[in-house]
């Protein structure tokens, strides 16, 4: 195997792990009110499986022209700060029980899904579209997390 197709399965598996591992669904978050729309939770793997995928297929798909430019370092770059912010959001909001301070994160996630399907255009226009489900969910996801704060909120030690 090449580099890029080990650093890209690497990524999403960690990334798709890590999370799934992160993800405490207990009595707790039961508990919390959430709007009718939320999707089911069985529905949350999938589309990170396929979304993730879609995102280290990207990654692949970028390598060969990203190498001939001598831009490798920024893809890399790109990949590792989505990773870092993709990550922190589970434990924010399921381990630590904070889905205020998973909300201030999402942006910052966010920011890192658009400046991948952004910067993937520069070495390949159909790895920047593999991207687009990725931003949409995120999107999604921002809203979703928004709306249970607003919902169940004051969190932390003053929560009663």
């Amino acid at each position: 195997m090449t580099f890029p197709i080990v650093f890209a399965v690497a990524w999403a598996v960690i990334l798709g792990l890590g999370g799934g591992l992160l993800t405490k669904i207990g009595d707790w978050y039961y508990n919390l009110r959430k709007p009718s729309w939320q999707p089911p939770d069985w529905l949350f793997g999938p589309a990170w499986t396929i979304i993730l995928g879609l995102a280290a297929w990207a990654f692949v798909r970028c390598w060969p022209a990203a190498e001939a430019a001598g831009e490798t370092n920024l893809l890399i770059g790109l990949y590792l700060v989505n990773g870092v912010f993709h990550f922190l959001w589970s434990p924010l909001f399921f381990t630590v029980k904070r889905p205020d301070w998973a909300l201030v994160e999402v942006p910052f996630l966010w920011l890192s899904v658009l400046s991948l399907t952004i910067f993937l255009r520069q070495w390949d226009e159909l790895a920047s579209w593999f991207i687009v489900p990725y931003l949409a969910w995120v999107s999604f996801a921002a809203i979703l997390n928004l709306v249970i704060v607003r919902m169940n909120r004051p969190f932390g030690a003053n929560a009663a």
